[in-house]
Parts: C-alpha cells; sequence; structure tokens
C-alpha cells in the first residue's frame, strides 16, 4: 500500500473514531448527565459508563477529564480536587476514547444556566477553533511554536488569555508515538520548532488534533474545544 492510501486510510479511521466520539457527547447532553449537585467524578463514572453502552468501550488513551466551576482553569497535567457541579456552572469534558483501536480526542464545554459570559466564552472558543483551523490550512511552512504562538494571539484577539501549556498533539492509531511530557515534537507546544508538516518515521503524513483552552482568571472561569485538525 503507497503512502496515499495509508494516509487515506489512517484519516478515514480518525474521521470515523471521531464521529462517534460526538455521538457519545450528543448523548451525554441529551441524558442531561452534566447537573448540577453531580460531582466531577460522578459525571466522570456516568460517562464511563455510557460509553461502554454505546459502544462498548472501556479503553482510553488518555485520563478522562470533567472539569467544573475554578477546575477549568486548570491544564491537563494537573489533578485538581473533585467539585461538585453548581447551577450556574461551566464545565468542560476531554475525554480520549479508543474506538477498534483508533483514537479520538474530543472537548467540549457545557454551560449550565443562562450567564451571558460564561456562554460567550463557549461561543468564542468554538467560534475561534474554527477560525485557527482556517488559518492553518492557509500555511504551507509552519513551525509548531509558531502555531502556538498563533493560537495565543488569538485568545488575546478574543479578550482571551490562553490557559493550555500546549495547542494539540498528535494522533493516531492506537499506540500513537508516544505522547511524553519532554517530548515536544510530538506537541504543539512553544519549544517544538519542527514542521507541522513532517511526516512520520515511515513517510507517513501526520495528524494532529487542535485543541483551545480561554480563560478568565479573574473570574475563575475557563471553557475547552478540541478535535481533530482536518
Amino acid at each position: 500500500m503507497n503512502n496515499c492510501n495509508v494516509m487515506a486510510e489512517s484519516l478515514k479511521n480518525l474521521i470515523e473514531a471521531e464521529a462517534k466520539a460526538s455521538q457519545l457527547f450528543h448523548e451525554i447532553e441529551k441524558r442531561g448527565i452534566i447537573k448540577p449537585g453531580k460531582t466531577e467524578k460522578d459525571v466522570n463514572t456516568a460517562i464511563f459508563r455510557l460509553a461502554f453502552e454505546m459502544f462498548g468501550i472501556e479503553k482510553y488513551w488518555h485520563k478522562r477529564i470533567v472539569r467544573a466551576g475554578e477546575n477549568t482553569l486548570r491544564p491537563y497535567d494537573d489533578n485538581p480536587l473533585n467539585l461538585v457541579i453548581q447551577s450556574d456552572d461551566i464545565v468542560f469534558l476531554d475525554f480520549g476514547p479508543i474506538f477498534e483501536d483508533w483514537e479520538a480526542d474530543f472537548g467540549r464545554t457545557f454551560v449550565l444556566g443562562s450567564d451571558s459570559y460564561k456562554i460567550k466564552l463557549k461561543t468564542d472558543i468554538e467560534t475561534a477553533w474554527y477560525e485557527v483551523k482556517e488559518w492553518f490550512h492557509q500555511q504551507t511552512d509552519l513551525t509548531a511554536s509558531a502555531f502556538y504562538n498563533h493560537i495565543t494571539n488569538v485568545a488575546n484577539n478574543y479578550g482571551w488569555e490562553y490557559g493550555g501549556e500546549i495547542g494539540g498533539h498528535l494522533i493516531g492509531q492506537f499506540p500513537h508515538e508516544r505522547i511524553e511530557s519532554n517530548n515536544y515534537g510530538l506537541y504543539i507546544h512553544p519549544e517544538n520548532n519542527l514542521s507541522m508538516f513532517a511526516l512520520d518515521a515511515n513517510g507517513n503524513k501526520r495528524h494532529w488534533i487542535l485543541e483551545i483552552h480561554f480563560v478568565d482568571r479573574k473570574k475563575k472561569i475557563g471553557g475547552f474545544f478540541e478535535q481533530l485538525l482536518c
């Protein structure tokens, strides 16, 4: 099989995995799993059970994240205290389910109640994600560090601070190129000066997840949007 076919097949599998992740998140919202009075851990467990019910999933390639309130400020590597979701809260989910050995990485923000500022944050993050995606696809020569800087500038343009230590990472067939904390070459990271368009060790195109994390540290809220950059 030539490289073009390998690329097409891998991207097809990643898109299919992401479509299933999207179905899962739709069902999370439909069933009202995120609700006041539940802890982050309660919601996490309920989603794990739902994913098994829908797709038989028990395997995730990274830790399952449910963050509410002040915890939405915290980056991926943190392990904050388990908070109780409030009636007017903002909550985000970050899950990396594995569907038939293909990884997805999907993140969304949910606003409980009608707080216009939190709703604006949620809306801005999603709008910015698609804006960044469109800009990326206009580039022909771009390092990961320059891409990260662009993402942080977009956050500032929307009136937010960028809250993430990275702007995304590689994705693929489980296990993909190992994501290690000090291996910046696998991340959209300010210290990764490699090209976003570099090929993998087998000469195939690599596929990226783009993640957007905006925060307001004074109001102690943040939001998150993440999916395949294709």
